[in-house]
């Protein structure tokens, strides 16, 4: 995250003021207002195959990149495909399949996929761009946390250890089925009820960890945070694959990058601090929500309660 700080400097700030989300606050989805009810919300992901099966890796990557539309407590209007392919493959049936698993999660959350770009790549890659659309004055950002408020959490940690596990020949079948099906889960119903519930702030848990990317929304709205580590859910059996060295490259850089900002108490053991900052694909939405609203979230979506906002230095992190 740092390095990729260090790049987005020079990314010239934004002037227009109908752009109201932009690079500036490492939201999940740029949002642009098109009139004093209407605003389009804008994303795009896309990433080379973490799972054998290209009908799961195509809806796992569809639900990924609507995620970032979601967590701005936007609608889903349309979405285009983007393809990494080789050519000397296109006949053997696998790019049908990604598309189908594609077509498949759109078609769940109830838009058309129109279009798309194709390329010629020897590593296969697959994501969206997806379109979604919000009222001005009823986004939810990352910047609108307050003390006080009570993180939750919509989907289990470990996705990114499932996936080096993978890679390594080592996940075990039926771990590997309950963790393919909570990645291509879209976070459909956690965006309607944290909407209806009133929400503060949110954003969705992807390559940056629990951690990251609540460092992200604490900094934007300017306060601190608690986490009780045994309250976050986690894959069930993950804990064993951390043990067996399926640590993935992003998650050791995502625990050096956030050292400065993050302090473990003595009880969180090593393999809870690893899955804390597991580099998450299609993960939850982390939701700020004032107390006396929680009641109302947790009656719309399954979800945990893993922590609060606080007082204090912005996008600190004290894990208890």
């Amino acid at each position: 995250m740092a390095e990729l700080a260090q790049v987005l400097r020079h990314v010239l700030p934004v002037e227009d003021p109908n752009a109201l989300v932009s690079h500036a606050t490492g939201d999940d989805a740029a949002v642009y207002r098109l009139s004093e009810d209407r605003a389009l919300v804008v994303t795009t992901d896309f990433f080379s195959p973490i799972v054998d099966d290209p009908y799961d890796f195509g809806r796992i990557a569809a639900a990924n990149a609507l995620s970032d539309v979601y967590a701005m407590g936007a609608r889903p209007l349309f979405a285009l495909n983007l393809v990494a392919f080789p050519r000397r493959l296109l006949a053997e049936g696998i790019l049908e399949e990604i598309l189908r698993g594609g077509s498949d999660i759109t078609r769940a959350a109830g838009i058309p996929t129109l279009g798309g770009h194709t390329i010629d790549d020897p590593e296969p890659k697959y994501g969206l761009v997806a379109i979604g659309e919000v009222h001005p004055s009823r986004m939810i950002t990352n910047a609108g946390g307050r003390p006080g408020d009570v993180l939750v959490l919509t989907k289990p940690l470990g996705t990114g250890v499932l996936a080096t596990a993978v890679k390594a020949g080592d996940a075990p079948a039926s771990l590997l089925a309950e963790g393919v099906e909570i990645m291509a889960t879209l976070n459909r119903e956690a965006a309607e009820a944290m909407v209806a519930a009133g929400a503060s702030a949110a954003t969705d848990v992807t390559g940056y960890g629990l951690l990251g990317h609540l460092r992200g929304l604490a900094r934007a709205s300017g306060v601190a945070a608690v986490v009780r580590a045994s309250d976050v859910p986690l894959l069930g059996g993950i804990r064993a694959l951390v043990e067996a060295g399926h640590v993935a490259g992003g998650t050791a850089r995502n625990g050096r990058d956030l050292a400065a900002d993050v302090s473990f108490g003595g009880g969180v053991d090593a393999t809870t601090r690893t899955l804390l900052v597991d580099a998450q694909t299609s993960g939850g939405l982390l939701i700020a929500v004032p107390p006396e609203r929680l009641e109302a979230l947790l009656t719309g979506v399954r979800a945990a309660v893993v922590g609060e906002l606080v007082s204090g230095e912005p996008g600190r992190i004290d894990v208890v």
